[in-house]
Formats: structure tokens, sequence, C-alpha cells
């Protein structure tokens, strides 16, 4: 790095302190995990800072967000409601009977010319995001196979959870998977489905296995769990050094616990220092160098769209995850278990170890792939989801193509 490149670093470490410190007179613990975190960021806040004024950052972010089509597309809306009264947002999109002649030719040689099976793909989306994560895949299914798209409660535009909201209980694993239950019953209470989740929904479908085994036996035809984990997620050291990961350890439940109780003064702290966390984000999110701006700042708003009260309530959900056992239902299905090999959040050695367990199952570690790689590589999700589909009888055999596109080729098979 050069002189003028580390005093850059210093003074965005710097700023990140002096962030820190503001938070920590507001919320205590706070800026101390803040200040902790914030330091694996730091350094490409300043490669940035370097070259890019602040207001000129902020006018790049509003030019993105009215310019980016990502999480544009929209289906037919529904409400389901879970077991204790949350109002639970789904969209359809139906299969087009007139679209399969008219597709282009990448479409054509994904899917083919004939109508599909009657099979339901659901998507499950992960932490802080919402169903527009999967917007490729979404795309890129649209008209050719059924799907529905949900919002996990309290993310998206389903309700906050009720138990949590006039309860105040943590939300677990266990109770997602009951959410995903209603949704089905709502949305696809008859036919064969295809289950796909990424992260915390990929946990979501193993807590719905745990506790609808039948489901799962009688109704399910293909699974695929995407950068994901059956448990021990309370090992996983985020990139940070051991002193670094301890410390947030230690203080993490307490640091969320406290920010929730101060939603409206954190939100306010989130804002004044945007730079700080979209440093965070893409750092936690993404692995490649040369991520599509627009991609980058759809994954910021999604996750600054996710209220700090709400980040507090599922965070301990994680260390109490495990259903490993759950796994076995799953054995005599088409299963895809994908992860990015850098992914930091759910690294890629528990999508191994789910594949260890499900040795039928194909194993694709992408390269150059952080947490959110359905964003970051689309073409090797999509492709692999769709060579899925047709294994399942979603679409017509040998309508896939392997490889196509600049970058599946890129993808590691187990």
């Amino acid at each position: 790095m050069s002189e003028s490149s580390a005093e850059a670093a210093v003074a965005a470490v710097a700023s990140a302190s002096e962030a820190a410190a503001g938070w920590r007179r507001a919320t205590g613990l706070a800026g101390a995990a803040i200040g902790v975190i914030a330091a694996g960021a730091a350094a490409g806040v300043a490669i940035e800072r370097m070259t890019v004024g602040r207001g000129m950052r902020q006018k790049a972010r509003l030019a993105l967000d009215s310019a980016g089509p990502y999480g544009s597309l929209r289906g037919t809306p529904g409400k389901a409601y879970a077991d204790d009264g949350t109002e639970l947002y789904y969209e359809v999109d139906d299969v087009d009977p007139e679209s399969a002649p008219a597709l282009s030719p990448r479409r054509r040689r994904l899917f083919g010319r004939k109508a599909p099976a009657p099979v339901t793909v659901v998507f499950s989306h992960g932490y802080c995001l919402s169903q527009d994560s999967w917007h490729f895949q979404r795309a890129a299914l649209s008209g050719v196979v059924r799907t529905v798209h949900w919002d996990q409660r309290s993310h998206g535009r389903s309700a906050r959870g009720v138990a949590q909201t006039q309860e105040g209980r943590h939300v677990d694993i266990e109770q997602l998977g009951r959410d995903l239950k209603a949704v089905i019953d709502a949305a696809a209470p008859e036919g064969p489905l295809v289950l796909v989740g990424h992260s915390m929904g990929g946990m979501t479908v193993m807590a719905l296995a745990d506790q609808y085994p039948e489901l799962i036996r009688e109704r399910v035809v293909a699974t695929a769990l995407v950068g994901t984990s059956s448990g021990r997620l309370g090992e996983v050291n985020f990139g940070l050094p051991v002193a670094g990961v301890n410390a947030v350890r230690r203080v993490l439940p307490g640091v969320l616990k406290a920010l929730g109780q101060r939603a409206e003064l954190v939100e306010k702290g989130r804002r004044a220092t945007a730079d700080l966390f979209a440093g965070i984000i893409k750092r936690y999110s993404f692995s490649s160098r040369d991520v599509d701006p627009a991609i980058v700042r759809f994954a910021e708003r999604m996750i600054e769209g996710t209220p700090i009260d709400v980040v507090a309530e599922f965070y301990p959900a994680f260390a109490d995850h495990d259903k490993t056992e759950a796994l076995a239902l799953f054995t005599d299905m088409p299963v895809l278990v994908l992860a990015g090999v850098g992914d930091l959040v759910t690294p890629s050695e528990h999508s191994e170890a789910i594949a260890d367990l499900l040795p039928e199952a194909e194993l694709v570690l992408v390269p150059d792939a952080g947490h959110l790689v359905m964003l970051e590589h689309p073409e090797v999700v999509t492709d692999r989801l769709a060579d899925l589909l047709t294994r399942a009888g979603a679409v017509p055999a040998g309508a896939t193509v392997s490889g196509y596109g600049s970058t599946s080729s890129t993808a590691r098979r187990g």
C-alpha cells in the first residue's frame, strides 16, 4: 500500500473509531462491537475516500437507486398467516402457456420449449434480505415454472412478528419453519414442490423438514440449499482474527439487545455512518472485486431496510440452530448444495458438511464468490438450479445446457 493509501486507511479507521465512540456514548457496549467489525471494512472504505468525495458517493447511491432494475419484479400478491397471527407476504409467478415459443435462445437452451411439469418452486431468502434477493433466478424462471417468493417475518413486505412485538420473544428457526409451512398451505396447497433456500432461508427449509417430515416425503421432489448451514454457526469467525471474533462473540448479543431498545437513535446513526456500513456490507456480501455497483447498492438497500430491532430479534436463533438430523429427509431426492468459496458468513465448509451427509447431492463451490452468490454470480446459480429442476421433472429433460455463460465454468463441483 502506498503512503497515501496508508494515510487514507488510517483516516478511515479513525473515522470508524469516531463513529463507534459516538455510538458507545449512546448505547453502551455498541461502540466496542462496531469498532471490531468496522476494522474489517475500513481499508476498503479508505480507498473509496481517496478518490470519491462524500457528496459524490451520496449522488452515486441516489443514481443507482433510481436506475437499477434489481428488485423490480412483481407477481400476484398473497397473504398467509403464521401460527401466532403474523401476516406473511408472498407473490406467485404462474406458468405462462404462451411464453415457451417466444423464449429467447438463451432461455430456450435452459428450459426448452415444452410446458413444465406442475411443480411449484418455493424460494426462501436470508437474514436481513427479502424475496427480491432472488431477482436473477426469478427473472430466468418467470413464466417457465410456477414459483412462490415470500418475505420472512419482519422482513420485506411481511408484517412484524406478533410474538416479537407483543410478547418480546426472540425468533427461533423452528418458528421460521412453521412460517414456511403457512406460506405453502396458502400458496401451494397441492402438487409437488421444489424448496430453495439461501442462508437463513436454507435453515428455514431444514426446520420445515424437522417439523413436517411427512410434507417432505409426500410432496418435495427436489431441494436447493445455497450458502447455508445445518449448525455449528457459533464457530464462524467472520474473517476476523481470534481476538476480534472472541470480542464480538462476547459482546454482540448484549449489543444487539441494547441497540434494539434504542432503534430510533440507532437508525440515525446508521444513516450518519452510511459509508462505513456500505464497506461492511460489501465485505460480507461479495468476494469479487468487479461486482456491478448497482448490485452492491441493491444489497445495501435490502440490508439497510431491515430495522435494527429486527436484526436483534433474529440473531440469537443462529447460535441455537442445529438441524443436522433433519437432512436425512432429503436423501431420496435431487439436492443442490451451492456456496461461495469466499463466504465469510456461512463458510463453504458448512455446505461441504451438508453434502457429506447427502452423498448423492450435487455440491457446487463457486470461486471468487461471497455470501450473496446468487447476486454476485447469478448465471452459476441459475444454471445449476435449472439443472436441478430438470432432474426433478419440473422442466423438460435435456433442456439444460451446462456451463453456459461467462462464469459458470468457474464453479467447482465437489
